[in-house]
């Protein structure tokens, strides 16, 4: 499988504290993983680094290939605008455009034929089942329905990977589940590289893989394999409680 992220001794501090220390890390082409830790790992930051949100001070990036030491800050945008996909917690929709609007937007802006953003849509709309509400707008939608909105932008673009930053974290368990299942779906169908920051257990079972941060090192790393949900969400709470976990 072609390697989409990879990192060596990555490190990054503010001021005094160092806060990621070292990290090696692969991420192939079509991985579903979670990034696991207690609050003050660093898995956000870690996230930040490696979506170009954030510099780094010391190692190296590369992904797909390129090292983001080697990039210019214009280069770095227009990689980020077009090769990755971002699913945040507080879902970032445009109030004043429909559904149908907001997950066209990224499209919209690089400017791509409306034909093209056509065929797009209706694969990802139908795979997140989506369908029937993409003429309202966000105050007229769910929480999952949001959710499932900001996950279908994401992907619209064919990112080489889509970061979500505790995707499920301001919906309620049903809402939740219907949002991992279709992300899974997603990950399978059409191979998208997904990276999860997470402090739930329950959403990092749906993943294929499980890394654990503490004090800005992994700890632990875990593989879903034949395992269901289940199965895999015990495992996850054993390493959890070993290492400390978050109190929310």
């Amino acid at each position: 499988m072609t390697t989409i992220i990879q990192t060596t001794n990555l490190s990054k501090s503010y001021g005094r504290t160092q806060v990621l220390k070292n990290i090696d890390l692969t991420i192939k082409q079509g991985e579903f993983t979670a990034i696991m830790g207690p609050s003050g790992s660093g898995k956000t930051t870690l996230m930040n680094t490696l979506s170009t949100i954030d510099s780094f001070d010391g190692g190296d990036i590369w992904i797909e290939g390129k090292s983001l030491l080697d990039m210019k800050k214009k280069a770095l945008r227009d990689f980020r605008q077009k090769r990755m996909g971002f699913i945040f917690q507080d879902y970032n929709l445009l109030d004043t455009l429909t559904v149908k609007e907001n997950i066209l937007l990224p499209l919209s802006l690089q400017k791509t034929p409306v034909a093209e953003m056509e065929k797009r849509l209706e694969k990802i709309v139908e795979a997140l089942n989506i369908e029937a509400i993409l003429t309202q707008y966000p105050s007229e939608i769910s929480g999952g329905q949001k959710q499932r909105t900001a996950a279908a932008r994401a992907i619209i673009t064919n990112p080489a990977i889509v970061f979500a930053d505790e995707p499920t974290g301001a919906l309620d368990s049903r809402s939740a589940t219907q949002l991992l299942e279709q992300i899974q779906l997603l990950n399978q169908t059409f191979q998208t590289t997904v990276l999860m920051i997470t402090h739930d257990p329950y959403a990092a079972s749906y993943c294929q893989r499980v890394i654990f941060l503490r004090d800005g090192k992994f700890v632990n790393e875990m593989f879903k394999g034949e395992q269901s949900e289940k199965e895999f969400f015990d495992r996850i709470l054993t390493i959890q409680s070993a290492i400390g976990s978050d109190k929310r």
